[in-house]
């Protein structure tokens, strides 16, 4: 929210306060700011005036700042820095800036972490920062230009581009499922692990083998890296998404325990308001992105 505009002084007021405070006298801050010294007074009763605030002892032809003027004028000058980098950090990328990204902890990690020296590369004029958030959410007052969700693309005010479908398949550590089980009603005797967003997924999981009704309870995770971990060291069996469970597939820490791969419910989208104009950063971060989630074809992009 913005402050009262009273509280938004003129750059030129500030600027003479600043220069008054630093070279000490009004002769020497309108020399270097190209006024007459009566402009620079001016500027500091306009400036007095609008903060119903004493700034400057007026001592014979002189001016002296209060204490509370000098503390104002610290501030002021900090202030003042700042909007002086940022002109000069625009100047140098026009195209540039910073993109804040919330990202899904377990396909930033392992989907979106991989790439990004590739992006950063192509892309040196923006600063990418990243943010995890585990479920989606209102971007009015975030902070966050874009995110990275998942589900069935029904988030309502954002556009969004299709990254990824997502499959998954069910595993255990060898040491509680030395081999694959004979049917898949096997699991229901076994200690089962689950994402506490997807409550439904073994249910799921075993209707599309053929078992329906059924909604068996299992030990509650809020991420899948951890839940990973806990069927690694024997916890249960867990339905994980392939790709990130590759590295502990391929050395043998997990093991298939009935059937392959199958579709999970969503998939994985970029996402931003959609009600706002994309600035140059999103812009340049969309487009690589949809290069790598589709390097062959056009990008799927809901409006």
């Amino acid at each position: 929210m913005m402050l009262p505009r009273r509280y938004l002084p003129a750059i030129p007021a500030l600027t003479a306060l600043e220069a008054v405070d630093r070279l000490g006298t009004a002769s020497a801050a309108a020399e270097e700011l190209s006024l007459t010294q009566g402009a620079i007074s001016r500027a500091l009763q306009g400036l007095e005036a609008q903060l119903g605030v004493s700034l400057i002892l007026r001592e014979r032809q002189r001016l002296r700042l209060t204490p509370a003027g000098r503390d104002y004028a610290a501030e002021v000058r900090k202030a003042l820095h700042l909007l002086a980098s940022a002109s000069l950090t625009l100047r140098a990328n026009p195209t540039g800036g910073s993109l804040n990204l919330a990202i899904l902890p377990a396909f930033g990690m392992h989907w979106l972490a991989p790439r990004l020296p590739r992006f950063t590369e192509a892309h040196p004029e923006v600063t990418l920062n990243l943010s995890t958030r585990l479920r989606p959410f209102d971007f009015a007052g975030s902070g966050f230009d874009a995110a990275i969700h998942y589900g069935r693309q029904d988030w309502p005010g954002v556009a969004a581009l299709k990254l990824m479908d997502e499959d998954v398949l069910a595993v255990a550590s060898p040491s509680l499922v030395p081999g694959p089980l004979a049917q898949a009603a096997d699991i229901l005797t076994l200690p089962l692990l689950q994402m506490e967003s997807r409550t439904g997924d073994w249910g799921r999981w075993l209707a599309h083998h053929g078992v329906t009704g059924q909604r068996p309870p299992g030990m509650l995770f809020d991420q899948f890296a951890t839940m990973a971990q806990g069927a690694v060291h024997g916890l249960g069996l867990a339905l994980l998404p392939t790709f990130l469970i590759t590295r502990e597939l391929a050395e043998g820490r997990l093991v298939p325990v009935f059937g392959g791969p199958i579709p999970a419910l969503g998939s994985y989208y970029l996402v931003w308001p959609k009600d706002h104009p994309p600035r140059a950063p999103l812009l340049s971060f969309r487009d690589w992105l949809a290069g790598q989630a589709h390097p062959q074809t056009h990008p799927e992009t809901h409006p």
